[in-house]
């Protein structure tokens, strides 16, 4: 029958518990996610994610494209519990272990003889749990079937009662010592046990004590472990005739090989898919690409461990192999710390475990297509894609992009130049942003922004582009037809508009296109709170009016009244606040020194307008050669200026250079 758990028992458990998780120690972590600072966690401590408790030190942001990035860094620690063999347990099984530990088995007292040299010795143990104690005449008895005479009944009384398990005299016998228990060693198994046999006493002998037992090992120079447990149970209840074991050495356990700890998925084959809240996988994305800043950690060496001598009885040392050291994997651009035992990565980009070297690449290519095959692509540093971009996929870098082939209907984000070496059809939709510049064969049914010039050889077509700099638009074909373009130096195409198109062609320069965008913004806001205004009042008025006639207003409609009146002062404010910021941003575009042209080689053709900033200018009749400029409040035209900007005329750049 189990026992329950006593407090001081569970007390005195755990705290051994905790002396073994002692020797933890917390780690700080950072990584671009929860789930991947606690998977680093995991791997770095060498334990399950479940068996980890954590606390965030600092909240994480993912920014856009590394701008505004901010990792998470929690601080982990372990709360597993070992067992013997170095495997975890789960709470159950841990609480299943500290139950077994903690059972009280029911086991009866018991009364022990032995006979020695002093006289018969008496030993009661007491009772376990609910056994039942030792009697006087289970005692009693046992030391009639010694032959044992002129018994102390009133020792052998005091002995029972108070059970102390301790060896005391209990009465005398007629000794014979050529009677006497006698005991043979042997030492077995290379020397790792001291194993005895021993015969029983005659009558009158005496019965072995411990003390025996270990001289007789010494005398047969056993030196080393003792099983002094082992002994003493021997001494309580002797076994005669058979070996029994009373000494064992320790073998000796071979230092681990040093092992390398990835702290990122090594096979980057891997398909990890992504579910939404809802459970739905998106399969486009595949998280194929392992992202990594500089200075991240990326792998870290175990050391090898010496290893741990036996010893044999005879207290003969028995050496242990230490582990092996394997190399660090060094690739390129990572780096080692101070301790020699930690990989960084230099720079931002993918890592990766090639020819069992970690690698951190600054350029990803793509062989074929960006498709449910690649999944979306988003990389800290350069894109090739060596293929098309098919429509509905995305492929946004911190560097380049390049692109062998056609964007679709697709989204493509860059912190530097987009180059793509065919065309843009977005089929009205997809976005295409280039933090620099943009390049490409044609555009067409596109919304596409660019930090710095756009650049086509062939045509625009029915798109919205925008450029804080230039849109040029040169080659045997190039013409800009339908759509709207906005450029803060200039456009110049070989043909602006078309004869036979109806489609209106909008073209202005003159202005910073995120700026002007940002005033359309907030205009279009200024025009909904006036709206909404005009809404309250024309409420607050009718009411104000029925509070006139009756002197007073039931209690739900004098509510309505205040709560009107409250919202129309918080669009007040809303509206000065964006008043000032339109009057700030009109204030900048007002100030800027560019000069703003349009510009074309061949002809322009009636019906496109021209706006260089406020002012406007609707072409009418088709002309040829030209250029358009803002002179004293007039929009004018010259003989066409050809394109003076190096860059532009130097081609695209190297994608593999950001900068």
């Amino acid at each position: 029958m189990k026992g329950s758990i006593g407090l001081e028992q569970v007390r005195e458990l755990m705290k051994r518990y905790l002396e073994q998780d002692g020797i933890k120690q917390a780690i700080d972590v950072s990584a671009e996610s929860l789930e991947e600072a606690l998977r680093s966690a995991s791997i770095q401590m060498n334990v399950p994610i479940a068996r980890i408790e954590y606390s965030v030190v600092e909240e994480g942001n993912p920014g856009i494209l590394g701008i505004g990035r901010k990792a998470w860094v929690i601080r982990a620690s372990e709360i597993a519990k070992k067992t013997e063999t170095g495997e975890f347990l789960s709470e159950q099984d841990a609480f299943a272990d500290l139950q077994a530990e903690t059972i009280i088995k029911d086991v009866d007292g018991e009364a022990l003889v032995r006979l020695t040299h002093q006289g018969a010795m008496l030993k009661v143990i007491p009772p376990q749990g609910k056994g039942r104690r030792a009697s006087e005449k289970q005692a009693l008895d046992k030391l009639r079937a010694r032959a044992v005479r002129e018994i102390d009944e009133a020792a052998v009384k005091r002995i029972v009662q108070e059970a102390e398990d301790q060896w005391m005299l209990a009465g005398s016998f007629i000794a014979n010592p050529s009677a006497d228990a006698t005991v043979f060693c042997e030492i077995a198994d290379q020397e790792m046990r001291a194993v005895i046999t021993a015969m029983p006493p005659g009558p009158g002998g005496c019965d072995l004590s411990k003390e025996a037992i270990l001289a007789n090992l010494k005398n047969n120079r056993v030196v080393y472990g003792f099983n002094h447990v082992a002994i003493q149970e021997f001494e309580n209840h002797p076994v005669y005739k058979s070996p029994y074991c009373v000494a064992e050495g320790d073998k000796p356990v071979n230092g681990k090989d040093a092992v390398i700890q990835y702290f990122f998925e090594a096979e980057h084959s891997k398909v990890r898919l992504k579910e939404s809240a809802t459970g739905k996988v998106n399969f486009k994305e595949l998280n194929l690409i392992q992202n990594v800043v500089a200075n991240q950690p990326l792998g870290r060496k175990l050391p090898a461990e010496k290893g741990q001598p036996g010893k044999t009885v005879l207290g003969r040392i028995i050496p242990a192999k230490n582990g092996k050291d394997v190399p660090m994997p060094l690739g390129k651009n990572v780096h080692l710390d101070d301790n020699k035992l930690t990989i960084f990565s230099d720079i931002n980009g993918q890592v990766i475990l090639a020819n069992a070297k970690i690698n951190v690449e600054e350029v990803f290519t793509v062989s074929g297509d960006v498709n449910l095959r690649t999944g979306n692509i988003m990389f800290l540093g350069t894109v090739i894609v060596n293929g098309n971009v098919e429509d509905g996929f995305s492929v946004k870098a911190s560097g380049n992009i390049e692109i062998s082939g056609n964007v679709g209907k697709a989204d493509l984000e860059a912190e530097g130049d987009i180059i793509v070496h065919q065309g843009i059809a977005a089929k009205s939709g997809g976005h295409v942003i280039a933090g620099k510049s943009l390049w490409a064969r044609f555009i067409e049914n596109a919304r596409v922004e660019a930090g710095d010039f756009v650049v086509v050889s062939d045509g625009i077509i029915n798109s919205n582009v925008d450029s804080n700099k230039k849109i040029i638009c040169q080659g045997k074909r190039a013409a800009i037809v339908g759509g709207h373009l906005r450029a803060a130096e200039e456009i110049n195409a070989k043909a602006l508009g078309s004869a036979v198109s109806g489609t209106e062609t909008v073209l202005e320069v003159g202005f910073d296109p995120k700026s002007k965008e940002k005033q359309e913004t907030l205009q279009v806001q200024t025009d909904q709170i006036r709206r909404q205004m005009d809404d309250i009042d024309k409420n607050v008025i009718t009411l104000q009016n029925i509070k006139k006639q009756k002197k007073t207003l039931p209690e739900d409609k004098e509510a309505i009244l205040q709560a009107q009146l409250g919202r129309r002062e918080d669009l007040e404010r809303e509206l000065e606040e964006i008043s000032k910021e339109i009057e700030s941003i009109n204030t900048y575009l007002n100030n800027l020194k560019v000069r703003g042209k349009v510009s074309a080689s061949g002809k322009i053709y009636p019906g496109v307008k021209i706006n260089i900033r406020e002012y406007s200018y609707d072409v009418k009749n088709e002309q040829k050669g030209i250029t358009f400029f803002l002179e004293g409040g007039l929009i004018r035209s010259t003989k066409y200026e050809a394109v003076e900007d190096i860059d532009v005329k130097k081609g695209p750049p190297d994608a593999y250079k950001t900068n």
